[in-house]
């Protein structure tokens, strides 16, 4: 990795998924302009992306949710099933409530962005993936998960095994609260807060955080603290 002479740390590595050269041109031209960011690879294609991924190992990926030849959900299981450390996947969007970002949100990626994005929160959004454990855009998560979730007749099981603390925080969690946030909200420690999200992201099956937002949405359990 390089280092950021200003900073003197790694620079965030990212990865451009998107058959259009014209938008990935752009992205690079954004993201290149800022300090401690590195574009250090492009693809034209979801299995493109894929192995590009493999070979660059960068820690963010903006994926095309539509692309040719594999799509963009699925080079992100893909790269999530066969990576052992993978990358933080964006998924990049024309349309907000689009079921095929949904189903990318469910698939792993950490959250989504719009193409008509301004440049700010595009950079907002890489060093917010990659560097905190704040949901990305909790408002357009809700409203695609309200949209889109499939109709349950009963709550899945894993509902009943969330203690009182872990329910209240996974509804923090859904507000886009980091850690910090919520121990401060609930007055107790960050330490206390870690553990009680380790063992939310265990009972639902969730990889991250943003998996166990969708899984609280689907089982309707987010909202309200």
């Amino acid at each position: 990795m390089t280092a950021t002479a200003d900073e003197g740390r790694a620079a965030l590595r990212v990865v451009l998924a998107d058959d259009e050269r014209m938008v990935r041109t752009a992205l690079r031209v954004i993201l290149e302009a800022e300090p401690g960011i590195e574009v250090v690879g492009e693809a034209a294609s979801g299995a493109e992306a894929v192995s590009v991924v493999r070979a660059r190992r960068p820690d963010v990926v903006l994926m095309d949710v539509r692309m040719p030849d594999v799509d963009g959900i699925r080079a992100t299981e893909q790269i999530l099933a066969t990576l052992a450390e993978p990358p933080r996947i964006v998924v990049v969007t024309t349309f907000e409530n689009d079921a095929y970002v949904y189903d990318a949100l469910r698939a792993g990626a950490a959250g989504f962005l719009l193409k008509r994005a301004e440049p700010e929160q595009l950079v907002q959004a890489v060093r917010l993936v990659a560097t905190t454990d704040s949901l990305l855009f909790p408002a357009a998560v809700r409203s695609l998960a309200t949209a889109h979730a499939p109709v349950r007749t009963a709550p899945p099981a894993w509902v009943g095994r969330l203690t009182e603390r872990e329910s209240q925080v996974l509804r923090l969690m859904a507000t886009g609260l980091s850690n910090a946030e919520i121990a401060a909200r609930m007055a107790v420690g960050p330490a206390t807060v870690k553990t009680h999200v380790a063992a939310v992201l265990a009972k639902t099956g969730a990889r991250d955080r943003t998996q166990a937002v969708i899984a609280a949405y689907e089982a309707g359990v987010a909202g309200g603290t």
